[in-house]
């Protein structure tokens, strides 16, 4: 094995966890880690996700995902090891064996992703999530006032997309808790919506999926509008500096309908 690659660094450092490695393959997920693979082994197989140990953000949300799994109930799947040294953070996961979901228009999907979503729409704010307050999307408002609309005591997961809701026979499993947040509760359903939009349902057909979640329907629209013009912004931004970047223009494109759709305006 190639020494200069991580597998070769971190088996060492995991063989109490994972007994005799018999393969270690990579997955297409996780751009955010050093390694994301599935280890065959003695006492797996395990899902690991590797980082070196190096302060910053990186660091920071594998951190968060180690410290927040045992609040997750079934929704997610256990974490069951982790090594930290000075060089490698390293976090053993259970494999679950599924597919990622589709968020098309017409995909059977949709139903298992609305279960999961509002699963954890019902989780509690653990006290170690108190100080984890949600501000991504406070400089893309307009104001202080709207950034507040975006304040709350509901625990976020905030990364959806179609990749980190894993089907599995009829459920779902959300993976990648790489950056909870707590804020307010209609976060993660404006999220769906967005990423529906952006998976070519008209921004109606999206809300009417959002509108099966409590917390959507319990949201005031104006919060609503603020956070919908803000990712706008958001995304023109990030086009901004990178501009050679086909998904973020496509998320762009897919916020600019949502404002139209809602009548706001986002300069």
């Amino acid at each position: 094995m190639d020494t200069d690659l991580p597998e070769s660094s971190i088996l060492p450092l995991v063989e109490e966890h994972t007994g005799p490695v018999a393969g270690i393959h990579r997955t297409e997920r996780g751009f955010s880690s050093d390694l994301t693979a599935v280890v065959d082994c003695a006492k797996g197989p395990f899902f690991v996700k590797a980082m070196r140990n190096r302060p910053g953000g990186r660091r920071m949300s594998l951190i968060r995902e180690r410290r927040i799994n045992a609040y997750l109930g079934r929704i997610s799947p256990h974490l069951l090891w982790d090594v930290e040294t000075e060089d490698w953070l390293v976090l053993g996961f259970e494999l679950v064996d599924g597919r990622s979901s589709n968020f098309a228009p017409d995909s059977p999907d949709l139903a298992l992703v609305i279960d999961a979503i509002g699963e954890i729409g019902r989780l509690t704010l653990p006290r170690i999530a108190q100080d984890w307050t949600e501000t991504r999307w406070d400089r893309f408002a307009s104001d202080s006032s709207e950034a507040e609309q975006f304040r709350g005591d509901s625990l976020l997961y905030t990364d959806i997309n179609p990749s980190n809701f894993i089907v599995v026979k009829q459920r779902v499993w959300a993976v990648d808790w790489a950056w909870p947040t707590r804020g307010a509760a209609f976060i993660d359903p404006a999220l769906l919506v967005l990423q529906l939009v952006a998976a070519e349902h008209t921004p109606g057909s999206a809300e009417k999926w959002a509108e099966r979640l409590p917390a959507w329907r319990e949201a005031a629209p104006q919060a609503v509008d603020a956070f919908a013009a803000a990712n706008l912004r958001m995304y023109r931004a990030a086009v901004d500096r990178k501009p050679d970047v086909n998904w973020l223009k496509a998320m762009v494109e897919a916020c600019q309908a949502w404002v139209d759709h809602r009548r706001v305006t986002a300069e």
